[in-house]
């Protein structure tokens, strides 16, 4: 027997603010294109030397930089969609990244995992993201599933593995691509088009998309922008997410940090293009701070870099993965880190990227508590409570019912009263009292619910022929991945 996934909820972007005047944005344009012709990013692939120099780069083959002209990025970029589809197993599950919605992603890719039960920290493993994933999929503001951790019991193709539990795990679009030894990508492609059925769904509703992440400052990973490339040549959707630190990576100044990451990810989308014309990409630049006593990572930022970064995506005219998010800093529940979860959801709807929220992780995104997740839900819930479609009804003023009550009374008899009383969400998570009227925690109520979902929740499981097709994948995958020295 199998569970019913409910359909999905997002935010939509009529509330978006805009923090930069669009001449401003213009101006951050102009010192990526500046940094991009004069000083260069690394690119340690020769595959990518060589596209770049068929087009007219400046390619120097011992340094392996780059320098791109700015008349080569924007023809290049012209090529790039405005939106495309991420692709759920059932269409109720596509996400049209056009501006209009934002939808809710989890968190990726811790290394550590408090254990439900024992409460003890250890390494993640393959079985924890499958986990996640199936209570995910119970979860309607969750549009789809990055894996939380990562599958360290899995060596060198703990990627494939990852991508394999999200995809069996969930009926909601998948984070499956990433990188990998670049002989390993193929495999992953081969997954999403089994899943898929055929190549044409593939490219049309990419059952998963991928995440490369660039090096700061103004760098590449050999591997991954190889992965990038083959999974733009198999239409996978993929976003370069820049994660510049200030003041270590990047300039000690937010907008600094900024153009430092939208040159690595112009960059790298440039690529794409250049490559195959039309390959869906989206645009991430995560700013963070060294701590100037400590030295250790701050993401917790207090300036609106995701806004930003956001208004600096759509200047580019593609999707962006940034924007609102509830991850935190700190190293377990507590006030630090409900301050950034009440605080990163409300902004969820402000900054309205396409791809936002990044929920269930602490201290940094490395470490999963289970139940943060659904802490961070329930969160996100009130925040899309307070910030969704607000119906104006004239009869809801009731003023009828108050004249038949009047001053000094109360309204409790009233059918107006019964008729309404339930029209409201009330949170499954806070106000909770156990059996002798006392106030739960939240965090203890948090867990009870994940177990109770982790237990009850399975939604329907792909077809015995399709399952054992990935693992006939991941099984080849693992011979190749042998012979990689």
């Amino acid at each position: 027997m199998y569970s019913e996934t409910p359909d999905i909820q997002f935010f939509d972007t009529k509330r978006k603010v805009e923090v930069l005047t669009p001449d401003q944005i213009k101006t951050v344009q102009e010192g990526t294109l500046r940094l991009l012709q004069e000083v260069g990013v690394h690119f340690p692939s020769p595959r990518a030397l060589e596209i770049f120099a068929d087009h007219g780069a400046d390619v120097d083959t011992a340094t392996e930089i780059v320098r791109l002209p700015p008349d080569l990025v924007k023809k290049a970029l012209s090529n790039a969609p405005r939106s495309f589809v991420l692709g759920g197993r059932e269409e109720r599950f596509d996400l049209l990244l056009d501006g209009n919605s934002s939808y809710l992603c989890t968190d990726g890719c811790g290394v550590h995992v408090v254990d439900l039960n024992t409460r003890e920290q250890r390494s993640s493993r393959k079985a924890d993201v499958a986990q996640m994933a199936r209570v995910s999929d119970a979860l309607p503001l969750i549009s789809f599933f990055w894996p939380m951790v990562s599958a360290q019991d899995y060596g060198r193709t703990a990627p494939l593995h990852e991508c394999h539990a999200g995809l069996t795990n969930t009926l909601k679009h998948v984070r499956g691509g990433t990188t990998t030894y670049a002989q390993l990508a193929p495999y992953i492609v081969e997954m999403a088009t089994v899943v898929a059925g055929r190549e044409e769904v593939r490219r049309s509703r990419p059952p998963i998309c991928a995440n490369i992440c660039t090096i700061a400052p103004l760098s590449q990973d050999q591997d991954g922008i190889e992965c990038a490339l083959t999974y733009a040549e198999a239409g996978i959707p993929t976003s370069f997410m820049a994660m510049t630190t200030m003041a270590s990576t990047a300039p000690a100044t937010p907008l600094g940090a900024l153009v430092t990451g939208d040159a690595e990810v112009v960059s790298a989308m440039v690529l794409m293009q250049l490559a195959y014309p039309g390959a869906p990409v989206f645009h991430s630049v995560l700013v963070s701070l060294m701590h100037p006593r400590f030295g250790s990572y701050i993401s917790d930022m207090s300036a609106p870099m995701g806004i930003i970064s956001t208004q600096l995506a759509h200047a580019w005219n593609v999707p962006a993965l940034t924007g609102g998010s509830v991850s935190s800093d700190a190293p377990d529940i507590g006030w630090q880190s409900g301050t950034k979860t009440g605080f990163g959801s409300a902004m969820i709807p402000l900054a309205s990227s396409e791809v936002c929220g990044y929920l269930g992780l602490l201290d940094g995104s490395m470490i999963l508590r289970p139940e943060q997740l659904l802490l961070d839900h329930e969160a996100c819930q009130h925040a899309l409570d307070i910030f969704g479609e607000f119906d104006f009804d004239e009869a809801d003023l009731a003023l009828d019912v108050i004249e038949a009550v009047g001053p000094r009374s109360h309204f409790l008899k009233q059918k107006h009263t019964r008729r309404h009383i339930r029209d409201f969400r009330l949170s499954s998570i806070t106000g909770q009292r156990d059996d002798a009227g006392n106030l739960r925690d939240p965090r203890d109520v948090a867990r009870d619910e994940f177990k109770r979902l982790d237990e009850s929740h399975c939604p329907q499981p792909l077809s015995k022929e399709v399952l054992a097709e990935l693992d006939r994948i991941l099984a080849s995958a693992e011979r190749e991945a042998e012979k990689i020295k």
